[in-house]
């Protein structure tokens, strides 16, 4: 009898831990492992040669080492309280009033992105608008919404706020004034969009459900030398960003650095907080994934088929091409190979064309998760504060603002 029950049982303790891991992983992680599979097929089958593998792996190298220490060091600081002070210091200043905390949000995430850039938004912003919803008690959907598309919108103004506007300056020969000169009235048409389109969509009253809310109290700081310590460490990451800290590796040393000094405080003060969880490896299984899939893609004619969509043309109908081709390929695959794909593409006089293609990868990008990595580093942190973002809500909200605000950028863009 044992033995039977031995054999009817054991299935089911097979099955179970299947189960378990199945239920435990979402749509979005099961996207992502396809991505890294599909990937990982491209090279098997010889589509992708080992080479030109290797040679994507490497340039990708500083990127997955900016991820893994930037959400390890966003996390330590959660767990520090360093997010629940800044969040109800907002709050407070709100007054319980949601127009007056809706402004603040808007001020604080497009000051953010514009001077800073737009990872630091979606990595250290996110955070702290999902702990203002906690500590205020109110709707976190709004505030998260809030970080994400002003991450990628007012991403417009100067070359640091997006490694794409680097990219574009050095095309075009612009300094970070003409830069700014040339691209702040495209950038304020985008903000004014972005601004209704959230209320419209998120922040009205009949979208986030109550007149006002409460101010929470200070929160108090459990243990002072993890906050400071966690606090400085963001300073410093942050400091490295103004100071002009712009490529792929500076950003990963810089952010790794960071990482550091808060792993080291906490392990000293609270070893406990230091577990498996904080290794992000949904974002670092899908960006692997994708840089394998996409050179792929442009070995079997990516590259001319972005060419045909952008044209030649440097007049409106041309960078209204561009514009949009951009934006439609940054959420089919992601922004940075759109950017990349379609500057080969734009003849290297055609700079309103270049810049048009420019607005598209910043502005487009809202519609898809994968969009841009500020969106996925968005998604990744919605995640890990179950915040359910619902998918045919974010398409619908997405698709207005990048056709709207895409287009009423180039079409400043132009009239200027």
């Amino acid at each position: 009898m044992a033995r039977v029950a031995l054999r009817e049982a054991l299935p089911r303790l097979v099955r179970r831990p299947v189960a378990w891991t199945a239920a435990r992983l979402g749509v979005l992680d099961l996207v992502r492992i396809g991505v890294l599979l599909a990937g990982l097929a491209c090279v098997a089958t010889g589509l992708l040669p080992a080479a030109d593998a290797r040679a994507s792996l490497d340039r990708i190298a500083p990127i997955l080492l900016f991820l893994f220490s930037v959400i390890v060091l966003a996390e330590l600081t959660k767990e520090a309280g360093v997010f629940d002070v800044i969040a109800g210091a907002m709050a407070r200043a709100g007054r319980g009033r949601y127009p007056a905390l809706f402004l603040l949000c808007i001020a604080f995430a497009g000051f953010t992105t514009a001077f800073l850039n737009l990872d630091t938004t979606a990595v250290l912003l996110t955070p702290v608008m999902l702990a203002l919803a906690a500590r205020a008690g109110i709707a976190a959907l709004p505030l998260a919404m809030t970080t994400v598309w002003l991450a990628n919108t007012a991403s417009l103004l100067l070359p640091v706020s997006n490694l794409t506007n680097l990219l574009a300056a050095d095309r075009v020969a612009l300094e970070t004034p003409a830069f700014a000169a040339r691209m702040w009235a495209p950038q304020l048409a985008v903000l004014v969009l972005t601004t209704a389109l959230l209320w419209v969509f998120f922040w009205r009253r009949g979208a986030r459900g109550d007149d006002r809310y409460v101010p929470p109290p200070p929160a108090p700081v459990g243990d002072r030398v993890l906050f400071g310590s966690t606090a400085a460490a963001c300073l410093m990451f942050i400091g490295a960003i103004v100071a002009g800290v712009h490529t792929g590796f500076q950003l990963g040393v810089a952010a790794a650095v960071a990482a550091l000094v808060a792993v080291a405080a906490f392990a000293v003060r609270n070893r406990s907080a230091l577990r498996l969880a904080l290794i992000p490896w949904q974002l670092l299984v899908f960006v692997t994934g994708l840089f394998l899939v996409v050179p792929t893609l442009e070995r079997f004619g990516l590259d001319d088929a972005m060419a045909a969509l952008v044209g030649g043309d440097d007049g409106p109908a041309g960078a209204l091409r561009a514009a949009f081709s951009g934006a439609g390929l940054s959420n089919v695959l992601n922004n940075l190979p759109a950017y990349v794909a379609g500057e080969a593409a734009v003849p290297a006089a055609n700079h309103d064309q270049l810049l048009s293609l420019l607005i598209g990868t910043n502005v487009g990008p809202v519609i898809t998760p994968w969009g841009s990595l500020a969106t996925l580093l968005w998604f990744e942190w919605c995640r890990r504060w179950d915040v359910r973002v619902p998918m045919r809500r974010f398409l619908i909200a997405g698709t207005t603002l990048a056709v709207t605000g895409t287009g009423a950028a180039v079409a400043v863009l132009l009239a200027t």
